[in-house]
């Protein structure tokens, strides 16, 4: 059995720091402040993704079909690996077509003493002869555990644990401050893989978070782009982060998120698992997530049907 829990916190106050999601690290230091030293020491934390609690339904590469008002407000049936990943692609495309989708993807700024903090709540107003001229979004932050110390003990964490955690900046100041939404657990042994068995099928895989190639960290061990990832023309996309830990700041070297890349390895599946609980130095901060796919499926499917309609003859661009 490999167990991970499945965890989404709804924002309760302003939060001030990255705007897209929370890092593992920070998630981390908010969970070992309530745990033993035994789970403290085996515990693994994802980065954690913002998540509009909007109206939405399944892609059309879930298990599940349908959608639901409030979609994004709760966790979802978790039955293929590609379900793990509803909540943790940036382009969030269970999102509703009737929803402002840029709108969506961003949050109303406030500023605190000078600390420009994001809104856990968003304000659309819609004109005046509609049925209901203003409504109101909820950010949550969907994230993920596991051990990574070879044992089941430290997961599924407790329920008292996960509740009231506070993260971010400021947080003597009341910023960051979340409670407790859903949470869940999901073996990643049990789940169907079938798009990942078909052995005349190429893949590709996508960086979900940064991999980190250097680190001031104490005792990490600088690593190289790993054998089995075979990258685009243009080479790699890069980029600096940041480990703060007791008031020290730890630069690390990685590879950005969210590039494109191909698989030359042997075996997809196991590959697959490996990425979910992430590769490679600072992996239980987050960090080195990886998602495999078909290369044949076009990541964006609107993009494939208006190039369809461009070479047929015309229409939109």
């Amino acid at each position: 059995m490999t167990m991970i829990q499945q965890v989404l916190l709804e924002l309760e106050s302003d939060y001030h720091g990255r705007p897209y999601h929370v890092s593992g690290h920070a998630l981390y230091r908010a969970l070992a402040r309530r745990v033993d030293a035994a789970t403290r020491s085996s515990v693994a934390v994802s980065h954690g993704v913002f998540v509009p609690g909007e109206h939405g339904g399944y892609p059309d590469e879930h298990s599940q079909s349908g959608g639901a008002p409030y979609f994004g407000a709760g966790l979802r049936p978790v039955e293929s690996y590609e379900d793990l990943f509803l909540f943790r692609d940036a382009a969030q495309r269970w999102l509703s077509a009737s929803r402002p989708r840029d709108a969506q993807n961003t949050h109303d700024l406030r500023v605190h003493g000078g600390r420009i903090a994001f809104s856990p709540t968003v304000r659309f107003g819609l004109p005046q002869a509609s049925r209901n001229s203003k409504r109101t979004m909820t950010w949550f932050v969907q994230f993920y555990l596991h051990d990574a110390g070879g044992s089941a003990d430290s997961v599924p964490l407790d329920e008292d644990v996960l509740d009231g955690l506070r993260v971010g900046g400021a947080r003597n100041y009341g910023l960051g401050e979340t409670s407790l939404k859903d949470t869940q657990t999901v073996d990643l042994d049990t789940l169907d893989y079938s798009t990942l068995k078909d052995a005349e099928r190429s893949f590709e895989l996508e960086l979900v978070s940064p991999y980190v190639t250097a680190s001031e960290y104490p005792g990490a061990d600088d690593q190289s782009v790993p054998w089995w990832w075979t990258p685009r023309p243009g080479g790699l996309r890069r980029r600096d982060e940041r480990l703060v830990e007791d008031g020290d700041v730890y630069e690390l070297e990685t590879i950005d998120h969210g590039q494109v890349v191909g698989y030359g390895g042997p075996n997809p599946v196991e590959t697959a698992k490996s990425g979910v609980l992430r590769v490679g130095t600072h992996s239980r901060y987050g960090f080195g997530e990886v998602r495999l796919r078909p290369v044949s499926e076009d990541r964006v499917p609107e993009r494939a049907r208006i190039a369809a309609t461009r070479e047929a003859g015309g229409g939109e661009r």
